[in-house]
């Protein structure tokens, strides 16, 4: 199979926000791909996992997120302000792997494709590729 990629926008409205981004990764998914995906951020204060995306859990996270990083103190800071959102974001990592089968993603049945915004709002670039 050769390799596809693409692209799309995600626009947040908070600081710390996460976004279930799981029909868009299935809607560019090539009809007849079978493999991996790879969902993909080129961003340093953001990240993707892939978790459950019930609304309340997601509010959980994005507190859990917030307390388990301090806002201020950093060395990072000095130079722009925002090491709190780089600490974040490393906790979950710039990118996840999915299992493919005939152009439909292989989550379990709870799972979701989630992008977690530690610097917003922004607008944030996903690149997929199979």
């Amino acid at each position: 199979m050769t390799d596809t990629g693409t692209t799309f926008t995600v626009e947040t409205d908070r600081r710390t926000q996460v976004v279930d981004i799981t029909e868009r990764v299935a809607a560019a998914l090539p009809e007849d791909a079978t493999g991996t995906a790879t969902v993909f951020v080129r961003h340093t204060t953001v990240g993707v996992t892939v978790n459950e995306a019930e609304s309340r859990l997601l509010s959980d996270f994005e507190s859990f997120l917030e307390s388990a990083v301090a806002d201020e103190g950093w060395q990072h800071d000095q130079l722009d302000g925002n090491a709190d959102s780089h600490l974040r974001a490393l906790l979950c990592g710039p990118s996840e792997t999915v299992p493919v089968t005939d152009g439909r993603l292989d989550l379990g049945t709870w799972q979701s494709v989630l992008v977690v915004e530690c610097d917003g709002p922004q607008s944030r670039t996903v690149e997929i590729r199979v």
